[in-house]
Order: structure tokens, then sequence, then C-alpha cells
């Protein structure tokens, strides 16, 4: 098992903005589904967790997805959770300027590198994309690539614009993707 390791990546550029870093990957050999958010929030950046604003639902929407009540869990024991279901975690902007959490607020980006991480993981067969930020930068880095891509709406508190009950809905879809993955449905081309 990989866990991301604390980053405390927070640095003052020139024009007194801070350039924020994400984790590293949460992945195991075994890892079939990869979830890439965009960058984490400010929330997530002091806890050093992955999704740590309480408002944000993507515990919820997941462990409904893989059947697991995610939220009653502690940060370690979610983590191992997603990887007992072979669903790893990360983010498709590696270090970027912002201002707050908005996605729209993202500056200066560079990127992930996905091909590289994905090749290292050789059951890897699909993405899902948290949002949309993240469904256009993603799926923009692994065009051409014959993984499976998902896009789903976002779980931060700033997207209030989709009801929850639309929101988990739509969600399931990730449940549908990890069990094709599982079955092997979805082959990669090497």
């Amino acid at each position: 098992m990989v866990l991301h390791k604390p980053s405390a990546d927070i640095a003052m550029n020139d024009t007194g903005q801070s350039r924020k870093s994400s984790f590293a990957p949460v992945v195991a050999p075994d890892t079939r589904l990869l979830i890439l958010g965009s960058l984490p929030g400010e929330a997530s950046l002091q806890a050093q967790q992955y999704y740590a604003h309480p408002r944000n639902l993507f515990w919820h929407l997941v462990g409904q997805a893989i059947g697991t009540d995610l939220p009653s869990l502690k940060y370690e024991q979610r983590l191992e959770a997603l990887l007992a279901a072979k669903i790893g975690l990360w983010d498709v902007v590696a270090t970027a300027t912002r201002q707050g959490s908005l996605d729209t607020a993202i500056r200066n980006a560079t990127h992930s590198p996905l091909l590289t991480l994905a090749q290292s993981l050789p059951d890897l067969r699909a993405f899902a994309f948290n949002g949309a930020k993240a469904a256009k930068i993603g799926m923009g880095l692994l065009k051409g690539s014959a993984y499976h891509c998902l896009a789903l709406p976002s779980s931060s508190p700033a997207y209030a614009a989709m009801p929850l009950a639309q929101k988990e809905q739509l969600w399931q879809k990730l449940a549908e993707l990890r069990e094709l993955t599982l079955a092997s449905n979805l082959r990669r081309e090497h």
C-alpha cells in the first residue's frame, strides 16, 4: 500500500500568491480505478488529508458507490478501504498558484504525470474525475490512451447548483465502472 506523505508545500511566489502542491497518490499495485480531483483545497492542505473540508461530499459519495460508510471511519481507514476496493486517489494538478480553494482560481498549473503513474499500475483500467476542472485537465492528459474515463460532478461544497440526490445518482456510475474494472471487462492496450 502506498499512502501519501503529508506535504506542507505551500510557498509564496513573487506576487504574494501561494504556490500549492498536491499530495502524493494513494495507490497500490492492484489499483484498477483512479479517482482524480483538481488540487487540494485549503482545509485539505491544512489537515494534510484528501477531501478534509467537513462539507465536501467525497467520502459520502464514494462510500455509497463501494458500499462502505467511509465518513464514519478515521482518515487512514478511509484510504485503506479505498485501496481494498482497488480504488486509488490523486489530483490532476501537481502545483499551482491559487487564492482560496476554488478551481476557477487555479493559475500557473503544472500537471501531475498521470500516464507515468498509470504505466506503473499494471491493473489500472479507468479514471474517474471529481469535477469539471479535473475532467478537463485529466482527459486532456490522457487523450489517445486506452483508459476508460468518467467525469463526475464535483463533491465540493462550492458546487451547490446540483442537489445531493442528483449527485448521488451520478456518482453511482462510479460503482458501475468499478464493477467493470473488477470483472476485467475493460481492457488496457499496452
